[in-house]
């Protein structure tokens, strides 16, 4: 038995002996590569690698925005203000060159901003639905691939738009998240500057970088070593891994030395692994199914951010849950218009959770988890509604699953694609949409001396979810924007429609709740 055990030992240390070397014979054979073609080049993370290959014939990995902006912004003054700033990002200056084991970003030594800064012009439309072009185009946008032979990103201004100008971006999501790119935004506006020059990425132990470092000390490790004395052991991993999951802003000042604390973390790590893993079919609503190969894109306009606070505040509820909640009935809203029925129905949605402090967002790269937020679609009065969001929302707040999902992330950036898309798709079968809510500017920003009026963004759908929802504050309003297939939901501005009456129910209600008993 000894002797068995001995030997079972040996050949599994021998394969993890073999499966390293492998990767260091892979990673020469790319820098070979890469150095006979005479260009630099730096690994891209696992995580991020994941979302380079997650494109497909419905759904491209491109983080879509607009600006409009007034008054008009010329082409050649944001061409300088690209040079002088965005250009400063090395991703925005490098291609993403794939290979056997993954991808390396490697500087583009033939870059020509016309080749990324176009002009558009939009088809007339009558006054008043000047719009409707605007979204058009941008849904074509959406399924139009960036070329991989130029870094991979591009923006269209618009000159001339509603008496104003309109500024279209697209941003393939291996350059970044939507909160490093934040960072981003903050750099091209006026009073903004260049990122800061990054330092040399210090080595892990183990010979790992990066992301990769990040996790294996934050998550992989703890979750491998289940015994009691490794837990220990895996104490300051996991109490990183809890602290940027639950205070990503603050992290954490001092690690878990408890054997006790370590094991009640494993046990919600086993537990919310379970939970995504068992995870039930949402409802079946005419939102899912098939994805086909065009989008539509609608936003509605800004609400005062006064009054959703002091509905929240009214309710003892965040802006967050009472925007949740509309959005929730919105959805419900739209599919009794359509004759479905909706009571007892639900819809799950995805909600990034930032992984990484906002002083590190200038680095760029994908550092968030993702949590499964399952709205109450078939729930008719609002104020009960909101509640519910408001309960779920804080069952997700002490819940490992974000941290989880990231490592998935990274689990499937090792893979090749076949098997890297059937992990990812068991998630997008139980997903009705994927979901942002972005806090922006309490001021309205201003660009080349113009100001930018509106600010919407969309982040991308994987898989076979058809539907992408972001909520955006920014300047004193909060804007509600919808992508959607088209073959699941040819109409998403009836979407948008609802979002404001459903808001105003809300109020309604509220104002009228017996608060002096």
């Amino acid at each position: 038995m000894v002797t068995r055990v001995l030997a079972k030992d040996v050949a599994q240390k021998a394969k993890r002996q073999t499966q390293k070397a492998a990767r260091v014979v892979q990673k020469n054979v790319t820098d070979a590569v890469i150095g006979t073609l005479g260009l630099q080049g730096e690994r891209m993370s696992k995580v991020d690698t994941a979302w380079l290959r997650m494109d497909s014939a419905s759904n491209l990995m491109m983080i879509l925005g607009v600006w409009v902006i007034h008054p008009k912004l010329k082409y050649e003054d944001l061409a300088q203000r690209i040079e002088e700033r965005l250009l400063k990002y090395p991703r925005f200056v490098q291609c993403a060159v794939e290979d056997a084991a993954g991808a390396t970003w490697v500087k583009d030594t033939a870059f020509d901003l016309r080749n990324h800064l176009v002009r558009e012009t939009l088809p007339k439309k009558p006054k008043g639905r000047e719009q409707e072009a605007l979204q058009d185009r941008l849904a074509q946008l959406t399924m139009e691939p960036l070329s991989r032979h130029r870094p991979l990103w591009q923006f269209h201004l618009v000159e001339d738009y509603k008496g104003g100008s309109a500024l279209m971006v697209r941003i393939h999501h291996c350059i970044a998240d939507g909160i490093a790119l934040i960072s981003v935004t903050q750099s091209l506006v006026d009073g903004g500057a260049p990122p800061p020059v990054r330092k040399p990425r210090e080595a892990h132990a183990d010979g790992m970088e990066g992301a990769e470092a990040w996790i294996a000390d934050a998550l992989l490790k703890p979750l491998t070593n289940m015994t009691v004395k490794a837990l220990g052991a895996a104490g300051e991993g996991a109490a990183r891994s809890m602290g940027l999951l639950m205070e990503p802003q603050k992290g954490m000042e001092q690690g878990m030395h408890s054997s006790v604390d370590a094991a009640k973390m494993a046990y919600q790590v086993v537990t919310d692994l379970a939970s995504l893993a068992l995870m039930p079919d949402d409802s079946p609503t005419r939102l899912k199914g098939t994805p086909g190969s065009s989008k539509r894109v609608a936003w509605c306009p800004p609400i005062p951010l006064e009054e959703v606070k002091a509905v929240g505040k009214a309710l003892n509820c965040s802006i967050n849950d009472v925007l949740l909640s509309c959005v929730a009935g919105a959805l419900g809203e739209y599919l009794k218009e359509h004759g479905d029925a909706v009571a007892g129905k639900e819809i799950r949605a995805m909600v990034p959770v930032n992984l990484r402090p906002m002083e590190n967002a200038y680095k760029l790269g994908n550092q968030f988890g993702l949590a499964p937020l399952v709205l109450p679609v078939g729930m008719d009065n609002p104020v009960e509604r909101v509640y519910e969001v408001r309960s779920r929302m804080r069952g997700l707040k002490g819940s490992m699953q974000p941290l989880l999902a990231f490592g998935l992330l990274a689990v499937a950036g090792l893979l090749i694609k076949p098997a890297q898309d059937a992990l990812l798709n068991l998630f997008s079968k139980k997903t009705t949409a994927v979901m942002t809510n972005v806090p922006g500017p309490r001021e309205k920003l201003k660009i080349c001396g113009s100001t930018i009026e509106e600010t919407l963004f969309w982040v991308p759908q994987s898989g076979s979810v058809g539907l992408g929802v972001s909520i955006l504050s920014y300047g004193g309003g909060v804007q509600f924007g919808v992508v959607s297939d088209s073959t699941l939901c040819p109409d998403p501005q009836k979407i948008i429609d609802q979002f404001e009456p459903e808001f105003a129910k809300l109020s309604m209600l509220t104002l009228m709740l017996p608060w002096g008993e």
